[in-house]
């Protein structure tokens, strides 16, 4: 079974972009998500599988794929305990799957991102890395020590924010804006729009959940 998962979820989508990332990616599987299915649609890109309450799709779609394709489909009722980007979360990890991309995840609908983002969680606690991408930002979650690579960088920046409780003793070198042994609260925005100062950056505590966002500007993309 292949080791990524590319989700296309149903929010704001750039095709080149995610066209990019796809054919990027060799040994990958494709979960088309509810409206994310349009993408594929529109693009003649076949998923290996479907989910979703397809509440969102045209009826011509669904037919498509129902009548003249053989892609597994996994319907759901559109009262749910959970959103369809969560059971895509947790389908690919049933696959065997140790690295999940999702796409379409961020958009309008801030509502729609922010339950998203949280669902992250889901995969961190089962040591799956999952990432949401989109053609301005890379958000994942981290519960401990991590070192960025400027030359492995998303974008110029990366912010990150606490998920959950309070993070004690948090400690950031090799940037511009370092800090040392400091407590980050949900009220605080210390640690938005940081930069690179040295080739790496080390973000360091020892409990809790920490967003991480790396960021593009208009001007970082040629």
């Amino acid at each position: 079974m292949s080791k990524c998962a590319v989700i296309i979820s149903g929010g704001a989508l750039d095709d080149a972009f995610a066209l990019d990332v796809l054919n990027e990616i060799e040994d990958r599987l494709v979960i088309g998500v509810d409206a994310g299915v349009k993408f594929l649609y529109r693009n003649q890109i076949l998923p290996n599988y479907i989910v979703g309450d397809f509440d969102s799709l045209s009826e011509e779609i669904v037919t498509y794929y129902k009548k003249e394709t053989k892609v597994p489909i996994r319907e759901f009722n559109p009262v749910k305990d959970a959103s369809d980007t969560e059971i895509a979360i947790r389908f690919g990890m049933t696959l065997g799957c140790e690295r999940l991309i999702i796409l379409g995840a961020t958009g309008n609908r801030m509502d729609h991102m922010w339950a998203n983002v949280q669902s992250l969680s889901i995969a961190l606690k089962a040591g799956v890395q999952a990432e949401i991408l989109d053609k301005w930002n890379r958000i994942r979650l981290i519960d401990g020590r991590t070192v960025l690579k400027r030359e492995e960088a998303f974008g110029k920046y990366f912010s990150i924010f606490p998920l959950g409780s309070n993070v004690m003793d948090l400690s950031i070198t090799g940037a511009k804006y370092p800090l040392s042994h400091y407590t980050l609260t949900s009220s605080c925005s210390m640690c938005v729009s940081n930069e690179f100062s040295s080739d790496e950056v080390t973000i360091d505590f020892p409990i809790g959940v920490v967003i991480l966002m790396e960021t593009r500007d208009k001007s970082d993309i040629r």
